[in-house]
């Protein structure tokens, strides 16, 4: 004979895995009870989260891209300037001692590399001098007709036309805010085609107002609009990946590449190999013009 308490003890095992079936009919219960919508909803929300976590890593890398270009210009773009210098002293110095033409064409070339860049009004050919820029170029730059526009005589069809536009059209004829901004925009586009004498553009507009207006368009069920975001962040996720493979293929990018734990390193290093380089051209050019 068993006492209560053997009994209480005896049907703990019967009563757990009577727990865990009741847990699991409630889960499929609350399963079938979710909305459609609610599962597309956690794949939209996920594929968010991926993007904006690729979207850091992309930027990240941009940010590490354009500062270690900035860097490498600042900081070895001098060297370089001095490399290219020696190079022209050299080819120079070897073209006067030989008098070889092609040792000649060879300096020209060097020479070009390191020429100073042009004077400001070679570089706007004519639309800056010393005193700044030229009336015409600051016209031209603040959008200001440098001389009057040359006026366009529509044809008799273009006036035609434009004439019956005008009334259909006018904005006084709109009986509502959003009618009369309908007709604003209409009437600006008649404008500027007549404007322009362009009597085609005026047909297809005529044929534009005959039509009426586009009906509203049906607004889309949550469904197509989660359907519609998935697909904007995967063409999202396609343009940023075109952008971090242009990064990395890109001449700087490469070079981060090389070290990106510390990028800061390679470029004390590439400083290293250039300033090398230059006391060898300097020796080279010395031996050169001793000799």
């Amino acid at each position: 004979m068993t006492t209560p308490e053997t009994d209480d003890v005896a049907g703990q095992p019967e009563e757990q895995p009577r727990e865990r079936l009741k847990d699991r009919l409630k889960q499929r219960l609350e399963q079938a009870e979710e909305r459609p919508e609610e599962r597309l909803e956690r794949a939209v929300r996920a594929a968010e989260q991926a993007l904006i976590e690729f979207e850091i890593a992309v930027e990240t890398f941009r940010v590490e891209v354009e500062n270690f270009s900035r860097l490498h210009h600042q900081k070895l773009g001098p060297m370089y300037t001095r490399l290219d210098e020696l190079e022209a002293l050299i080819a120079e110095a070897t073209a006067e001692r030989s008098g070889d033409p092609e040792d000649r064409r060879r300096a020209e070339e060097a020479r070009a590399r390191v020429l100073p860049m042009p004077g400001v009004e070679e570089l706007f050919h004519g639309w800056m001098d010393g005193d700044g820029l030229f009336p015409e170029a600051v016209a031209m730059l603040t959008d200001q007709p440098v001389r009057p526009p040359q006026r366009v005589r529509p044809s008799e069809e273009a006036r035609k036309l434009y004439r019956e536009l005008a009334r259909k059209a006018h904005p006084d004829l709109a009986q509502d805010d959003r009618e009369r901004e309908r007709r604003d925009e209409f009437i600006a586009r008649v404008n500027a085609a007549y404007g322009r004498g362009d009597e085609a553009l005026l047909r297809e507009l005529a044929e534009e107002w005959a039509a009426g207006p586009v009906p509203a368009e049906r607004a889309p069920s949550p469904s197509e609009e989660l359907y519609a975001r998935l697909e904007w962040l995967a063409q999202r996720k396609e343009l940023l990946t075109v952008v971090a493979r242009d990064l990395e293929e890109s001449a700087i990018g490469s070079m981060l590449r090389m070290a990106p734990d510390d990028p800061d390193k390679l470029l004390e290093e590439i400083a290293e190999q250039l300033l090398a380089q230059v006391a060898e051209r300097e020796s080279e050019l010395e031996r050169i013009t001793a000799g």
